[in-house]
């Protein structure tokens, strides 16, 4: 079994936020250093690799700051603190990472080796799964409209 969130080797974890640890922090200092053009890409390849992923989920720290990211430009996201995530402005994020943001966000949920079910303590993990929950909830892409007949009502 993998050690816990608070206990692994080179990773701190100060708090149950989206980049309330050292491997996200690292990717907000990555998407800051990075030429605007690059960040959609940085965003969208962790969350293929954590989706993608067969073995360990290694980028799902990465993957939940990811999804918080587009979160935040979807219709009820919360903003990213930039005290806590990347300073610079994120570009428009397009509505396929919605999707895949989702994914990989359920992929970490109910990973039985990821790290959902290694944090030390329990509140910490509720808190934490609640954050996955209100994220998924927000990058639910909404149902297609379907336009209306006209319908001419009695006078």
């Amino acid at each position: 079994m993998r050690p816990t969130a608070h206990e692994e080797s080179g990773t701190g974890t100060w708090g149950t936020g989206p980049f309330d640890n050292d491997a996200a922090a690292d990717f907000a200092a990555g998407l800051d250093e990075a030429e605007p053009e690059r960040r959609v890409t940085m965003v969208r390849d962790v969350l293929v690799r954590t989706i993608d992923a067969r073995d360990l989920l290694t980028d799902a720290d990465e993957a939940v700051a990811a999804a918080a990211l587009v979160a935040a430009q979807c219709p009820g996201g919360e903003p990213v603190d930039p005290d806590d995530g990347p300073q610079e402005p994120m570009p428009a994020f397009p509505d396929q990472l919605r999707k895949l943001a989702h994914e990989a966000l359920a992929r970490i949920a109910t990973d039985p080796c990821g790290p959902a079910p290694n944090w030390v303590d329990p509140d910490d993990a509720k808190q934490w799964q609640d954050l996955l929950t209100r994220l998924r909830a927000v990058l639910v892409p909404p149902p297609p409209t379907v336009p209306l007949p006209d319908v001419e009502r009695p006078t």
